[in-house]
């Protein structure tokens, strides 16, 4: 469509516009409108302009932009307008996250609020408080089944309380994240509702059937998600009468994109909480919006459309708010979640980057760097105004997605050493002294991922059991090593909550009858404040990880070079057990970082002459580790690494 005649359609639609919306001053709304309607109605018109209601939906979509344009607060109007014109702002290093659910970390949100001086002390100031959204009591999936997407669930507050931390965080200079669950709802949701009592209008929110002939031709190629606790991806319901399509759990409806008003109806609800103070929306499953016969339903290009619509429209009504797309999917396909352009974030600014939290992952069960190497050198280039988000951790299981050739490529049997993988993180394999669960075991498949917190998977829980010292300083340094690789790689480091003391498996999820059969609450704890009192107790286990972490960030906001402007290279050396990479200026190459990480016990050596010329130990060079403000060992022109210890290195003289 030729821009001039979008305009055109763009001018009816104003003119048909409600009274109560074109009686507002909408002068930075219409200026922005302006600016993006050739590409939302391009794509708009791609995904539904075959439909005979398009233009009462074209008319729906743009009001439902301006009234919550009208309804966005001025301080949050003002932001939109800093950040527009410091577009880069997100990029800077000194932004460091923590995920957490606001029962387990604090009981509610106004614990929350109230530990706010706690995760600053630490150097957190993007807080992603996990899923808030009213839900079933019973089958919640996490809170991840929404049954009502503006309201706030009573047992972690109300949107009053909300309001209050949003408010707070601001005032210090804090990222509020609150997710979005875009690919389904709850069945008791009231669009379900409403499908279950036969309004055909809600039925078609959704994917239903009055027989098994479509539900058993999209089988033949979809995959399943919970294998053990959810085989199939299609429920019976019998008081509808009908088959719903169910690709995560059997009370979670998968919504039906193909239809404008579910789309907008979505893209109101990322509005609402924009408005309420998210800084940036997390995006939940987004690589299953679109589903097709004869696919794994995953990663089509009408998905990233969809993203794309959102992104534009989201440009208008509230521009300083970012995405992150929560998509665990293939290193080929993680990237494309940014958008297609080559530099701007066309569909989600910030992305999950899930391969390096698993290629870390396998590091410390081989103790060798080489697949992590691979494995880097095969994740596609991210977009410059994009960024990745950074994890050693979070809420789900640990899946170990690596592509196969990269797996060859090491000299590892990919089938076997998934297994491998496997027996060590959960202890079967001689020697591991990992405490993880098996999860979504699939018998078809032979996949298996993995559950359990950080503290026990690197041996933390073992190692104080047995009250091995020598053990506890390994799980120690893990623990410091994998946050100090978040935090300088490149992108956003998040934490997850309790990580940053060493809380470990946590079995209490087994009494909960609606829990039991999910072990990844064995990592989603409830948080014993008398204990994380021990952080302040010099010597104490707590205090080592949180005062170790402490440093880290703390040294990490000052270095510049560690700003997101995809200035970092990969440095292969010949000792196996080694990741070393350079974080550099792009203007004065001189400023750089040698970020050095070893993931064996024993002490390694680093020849500097694999490095580079400019890194070589000559007589008037010297280097200095900034996290410690000392000098490393060298001996001749090598360098001496610590067993499991990392360095963040600049050049002296």
């Amino acid at each position: 469509m030729y821009e001039p005649v979008a305009h055109s359609l763009l001018n009816d639609i104003l003119n048909r516009i409600r009274p109560e919306i074109y009686k507002e001053d909408l002068r930075h709304f219409y200026t922005r409108l302006g600016a993006n309607f050739y590409a939302i109605h391009s794509l708009f018109y791609r995904l539904y302009g075959h439909r005979k209601d398009f233009d009462e939906q074209a008319q729906k979509l743009v009001e439902t932009m301006a009234m919550q344009y009208i309804e966005r607060p001025e301080p949050l109007r003002e932001s939109d307008i800093e950040r527009q014109d410091n577009h880069n702002w997100f990029l800077h290093q000194k932004w460091v996250g923590m995920a957490l659910y606001a029962h387990g970390f604090a009981d509610d949100l106004n614990g929350v609020r109230e530990h706010l001086p706690y995760l600053e002390s630490l150097g957190v100031n993007m807080l992603h408080v996990m899923p808030i959204m009213q839900c079933p009591k019973g089958h919640s999936d996490g809170g991840y089944a929404v049954s009502d997407f503006r309201e706030i669930d009573e047992r972690v507050g109300t949107l009053e309380d909300l309001a209050h931390l949003s408010y707070d965080m601001r005032q210090n200079d804090m990222l509020l994240v609150l997710d979005v669950v875009l690919n389904h709802t709850s069945d008791e949701h009231e669009w379900a509702q409403k499908a279950k009592a036969g309004d055909p209008a809600y039925q078609d929110y959704y994917y239903t059937f009055s027989n098994r002939n479509v539900p058993d031709m999209f089988e033949q190629s979809l995959p399943e998600i919970f294998p053990e606790n959810a085989p199939g991806n299609f429920t019976w319901d019998d008081e509808m009468k009908r088959w719903v399509m169910t690709v995560f759990n059997d009370y979670q409806w998968d919504l039906n994109y193909a239809n404008p008003a579910v789309f907008i109806e979505m893209l109101d609800v990322i509005l609402y909480w924009a408005n309420k103070g998210a800084d940036i929306v997390r995006l939940d499953a987004v690589a299953f919006l679109w589903k097709k016969i004869g696919t794994a339903s995953q990663n089509e290009r009408e998905a990233h459309l969809i993203l794309q619509l959102m992104k534009d429209c989201c440009q208008v009504t509230a521009p300083g708010v970012l995405f992150i797309a929560e998509a665990i999917v293939a290193p080929s396909e993680v990237a494309k979640y940014f958008g297609e352009d080559a530099v701007i974030a066309k569909e989600c600014e910030i992305a999950y980057n899930a391969t390096f939290m698993a290629l870390m992952w396998d590091a410390v069960a081989t103790k060798n760097a080489r697949l992590l190497n691979q494995g880097i050198k095969s994740l596609p280039s991210k977009l410059d105004r994009a960024t990745w988000l950074n994890y050693v951790r979070c809420h789900d299981d640990i899946g170990l997605g690596f592509d196969d050739s990269d797996i060859a490529a090491v000299g590892y049997d990919p089938a076997g050493h998934r297994r491998f993988l496997v027996d060590y993180f959960t202890g079967q394999f001689e020697d591991s002294h990992a405490r993880g669960l098996p999860f979504g075991q699939n018998a078809k498949t032979g996949d298996t991922r993995i559950s359990g917190s950080l503290a026990s998977l690197v041996g933390l829980q073992f190692a104080m059991e047995q009250q091995d010292e020598r053990a506890i300083d390994h799980a120690i340094a893990q623990i410091l090593l994998l946050h100090g690789l978040t935090l300088s790689y490149g992108g956003i480091p998040l934490l997850y909550y309790g990580d940053e003391v060493g809380t470990i498996n946590d079995d209490a999820y087994l009494q909960d009858p609606y829990k039991m059969e999910d072990n990844r609450w064995v990592h989603r704890p409830i948080i014993d404040w008398d204990k994380l009192e021990r952080r302040d107790q010099v010597g104490t286990v707590e205090y080592r990880i949180f005062h170790g972490l402490q440093q880290l960030i703390a040294v990490r906001k000052d270095i510049e070079v560690f700003a997101d402007f995809n200035n970092r290279s990969l440095i292969e050396v010949d000792n196996p057990h080694l990741f070393v990479f350079e974080r550099y200026d792009l203007h004065q190459s001189r400023h750089s970082v040698l970020v050095v990480a070893n993931f064996h016990p024993e002490p390694q050596h680093l020849d500097m002459s694999q490095v580079g010329p400019h890194w070589q130990l000559s007589g008037y060079q010297r280097i200095e580790d900034q996290i410690s403000g000392h000098q490393p060992d060298v001996f001749g022109d090598n360098l001496i690494v610590p067993g499991f210890g990392q360095y963040w290195l600049t050049r002296i003289g």
